[in-house]
């Protein structure tokens, strides 16, 4: 199980008078195999510092590593090749390919790195996310919640060290919500997956291990499990 550690994690956009300090200087470490939960309002920098963490959106300025790796001091090619191996992401519109079929849109990130599917371990996450039946369709004729399960499914294909979720249940119905929580969750004890996810559900971020609240590119509140018991 790998750290994922910033130091000092700012990003501006503009120059001069249009400047905007999306991040302010973040320091936070971020627990292995531990749920974390993103909140703050809209524009307050959580989806920014999410991008910044993963490897999408470079910082300004400021480190990230993974374990003792600054992943900002690698290529182009040495980073995408992190994100493809140690990182998975599920977004709020699934982003999934359609005119492949469920299987191939779950295996896209071990064929995109030239590498032959684990089948045990692929058919095991299509079993446990209830997948079994539609891996034959193709995306368009699936619901938004079987879509989302897919995009979970192939966020976990190359057996990252952490899922990054941005607002992965913003486009789903209550129930379907409280369902695809629970396949997160699960990635974390079965999978032993680090999940960390931006939410604006209240519910949901209050069964994370750690919640943390940004505001203005800060971290304003730093609140463990423990402390809302």
């Amino acid at each position: 199980m790998k750290m994922l550690k910033t130091i000092d994690l700012k990003k501006i956009y503009g120059k001069g008078e249009n400047e905007v300090y999306a991040l302010k200087g973040i320091n936070i470490e971020i627990e292995p195999h531990k749920f974390t939960s993103i909140v703050g309002p809209s524009g307050s920098g959580k989806s920014t510092f999410l991008h910044c963490v993963a490897g999408l959106d470079k910082p300004t300025s400021g480190r990230v590593y993974l374990d003792d790796m600054n992943i900002y001091n690698l290529n182009d090619d040495q980073l995408s090749q992190v994100r493809r191996q140690e990182f998975g992401f599920i977004f709020q519109n699934f982003n999934l390919i359609p005119v492949i079929n469920v299987y191939d849109n779950i295996i896209l990130p071990v064929s995109i790195d030239k590498k032959k599917e684990n089948k045990e371990y692929i058919n095991n996450l299509i079993e446990k996310l209830g997948l079994k039946s539609q891996i034959m369709k193709f995306p368009n004729e699936l619901s938004g919640g079987q879509q989302q399960r897919v995009a979970i499914a192939r966020a976990l294909a190359n057996k990252p060290s952490v899922i990054f979720a941005d607002e992965p249940t913003g486009n789903l119905d209550s129930k379907t919500t409280a369902e695809v929580v629970e396949i997160l969750k699960m990635c974390i004890s079965e999978f032993n997956q680090t999940l960390v996810m931006i939410t604006h559900n209240e519910d949901i971020a209050k069964t994370a291990d750690r919640i943390l609240t940004i505001i203005d590119g800060k971290i304003i509140d730093d609140l463990r499990n423990k402390e809302m018991l």
